[in-house]
């Protein structure tokens, strides 16, 4: 097990991270958190070089992809940098890379009512503006969980994230896609991944002007 007690805060710089081969050749992944080899939970980093692909495959627990970069194709079409994705239990697809693709994958980790499937052109979903010109788009919402990016402009001041354990089931994982973001505990760069724990609190802002991924209350 990697990375699996969610009572503890993670933070990884993946790009100090060594890339670990995947059963496929050509398929390279960073693994984040992982239950078990093969199956079960998992949060990893995964690099397709071009021309690589998978046979066909489900996902028993769902399956949560975010394209970082280059193009990650399957059945269903291409999809470039930007394209968030939920692919439900029952969901079966045979993946693919013609120039080669970084993505951010989530196994395992849908609530069981949790169908409908999500493939979201984020550059055409709509912005919301918060204040000091911080602004976040929602990309899924179910129960207590809630899928967002958020623009953090250097200017803005911080903003609070509290998670208590009697409200929500679960903290808070961000994926630092573009800048550099700062707290109490540390600077960010692109490429960080952190998980906050049920009921921890920080006050994250801006360095330089930062694009996050953001999920919370699934923990």
């Amino acid at each position: 097990m990697l990375n699996m007690d969610f009572t503890q805060r993670v933070v990884i710089d993946t790009n100090a991270l060594d890339w670990v081969p995947s059963p496929k050749a050509g398929v390279w992944r960073k693994p984040l958190a992982r239950e078990e080899a093969e199956r079960g939970h998992a949060t990893s980093i995964v690099r397709y070089d071009a021309g690589a692909s998978f046979n066909s495959h489900n996902h028993p627990g769902g399956e949560e992809i975010l394209v970082l970069h280059g193009t990650f194709s399957d059945e269903t079409g291409d999809f470039t940098a930007g394209t968030y994705f939920r692919n439900p239990l029952g969901f079966r697809h045979a993946p693919f890379s013609k120039q080669g693709c970084l993505i951010l994958v989530k196994l395992h980790q849908f609530q069981p009512d949790d169908e409908n499937r999500l493939a979201i052109k984020t550059w055409q979903n709509q912005w919301h503006d918060v204040v000091n010109g911080i602004r976040y788009q929602l990309l899924h919402e179910h129960k207590q969980e809630k899928v967002v990016l958020v623009e953090l402009p250097a200017t803005a001041p911080g903003i609070q994230h509290s998670h208590p354990g009697v409200t929500l089931p679960g903290g808070e994982e961000i994926y630092v896609m573009k800048g550099v973001i700062k707290d109490d505990y540390g600077t960010y760069p692109a490429g960080t991944w952190l998980r906050q724990p049920p009921g921890s609190a920080h006050c994250p802002y801006a360095v330089e002007d930062a694009l996050l991924w953001v999920k919370s209350g699934h923990l």
